[in-house]
C-alpha cells in the first residue's frame, strides 16, 4: 500500500479507505456479507483476484479478520471495531454523493440494483406468501442480454443467476437501466419507470405488487426529506 508520506489523519485514513473498490467491499462487509462469494456478488465488475488483494490489505490494516469457516471450505470475513467505525465515514460519503453527484447511465447496472434490493431492502411484509419466480432481462455493458431471477419462498427473495426451474410467474424486461436505478434510489416514481424503461408480462397482481417489495425508494426519499429539513432549520 502506497502512503502519502504525511502525518495528517486525513492522509492516513485515505491510505486505507480511498483505494479503488475498498469502500464498496467495506460497505458490503458492514451490511452483512461475510463470505467471499457474497462480497464478490455485491461488487459487479470487481475481479476475484483484486478482491482477494483488497481483503488482505484490509486485514493488515486491522479493519477485518479472516477466519476459516467452521464447516466446509473457505473463509469468513468479520469487521473489527475499526472496520465497524468506518461506517460513519462511508455514510458521510454517501450523504455527500447523494447531494452533489448525479446518477449517470454508467452507474445504472441492473445487477447491482437487484443485488442491493435482495440483500438490503426486501420489504418482507409485502412479499408473496406462495413460491414465486420473477425473471429479469437486461443488457450488460457489452449490450448482451442477461437473465436473472427472483426466487421468492417463505417471504424471502433469493437472487439467482440461473433459472430456479419452477416456471416464470412474472417477466420483467429492463430496456433502459437508468430509470430503474433512479427508482431504486427514490428519485423517480415507478410509473415513470414503466413509461420509460420497463415492460412486464405475467400475473397482473404481481405486476402491481412488484415495486412494493422494495423498501429502498421510500427510505431514500425519507432520508432526503429529513436532510432538507435539517438544512432549512440551520440556514
Amino acid at each position: 500500500m502506497r502512503t502519502y508520506g504525511q502525518y495528517c489523519p486525513i492522509a492516513r485514513g485515505a491510505e486505507v479507505l480511498a483505494e479503488r473498490w475498498t469502500p464498496i467491499i467495506l460497505r458490503n462487509l458492514l451490511q452483512g456479507c461475510d463470505t467471499f462469494n457474497e462480497l464478490s456478488d455485491g461488487a459487479p465488475g470487481l475481479s476475484r483476484a483484486l478482491l482477494t488483494k483488497r481483503l488482505l490489505e484490509l486485514e493488515r490494516s486491522g479493519l477485518l479478520t479472516i477466519e476459516p469457516k467452521p464447516h466446509g471450505k473457505g473463509s469468513l470475513y468479520r469487521p473489527t471495531q475499526a472496520g465497524r467505525e468506518a461506517w460513519d465515514v462511508l455514510a458521510a460519503l454517501g450523504t455527500w454523493g447523494d447531494r452533489w453527484t448525479d446518477v449517470l447511465p454508467d452507474h445504472a447496472d441492473p445487477n447491482a440494483v437487484l443485488w442491493s434490493w435482495c440483500h438490503n431492502y426486501q420489504n418482507v411484509e409485502n412479499l408473496p406468501v406462495k413460491r414465486t419466480v420473477v425473471q429479469f432481462d437486461f443488457r450488460d455493458d457489452k449490450r448482451r442480454w442477461i437473465n436473472e431471477w427472483f426466487h421468492i419462498e417463505d417471504q424471502t427473495i433469493e437472487l439467482c443467476r440461473f433459472d430456479p426451474g419452477f416456471g416464470i410467474d412474472l417477466h420483467v424486461r429492463i430496456e433502459d437501466p437508468l430509470p430503474f436505478a433512479e427508482w431504486h434510489l427514490g428519485l423517480v416514481a415507478w410509473a415513470d419507470v414503466l413509461r420509460r424503461s420497463v415492460t412486464m408480462t405475467g400475473s397482473r397482481q404481481l405486476q402491481r405488487a412488484l415495486p412494493t417489495w422494495n423498501s429502498c425508494p421510500d427510505g431514500h426519499r425519507h432520508r432526503r426529506a429529513a436532510a432538507h429539513e435539517t438544512k432549512a432549520a440551520t440556514d
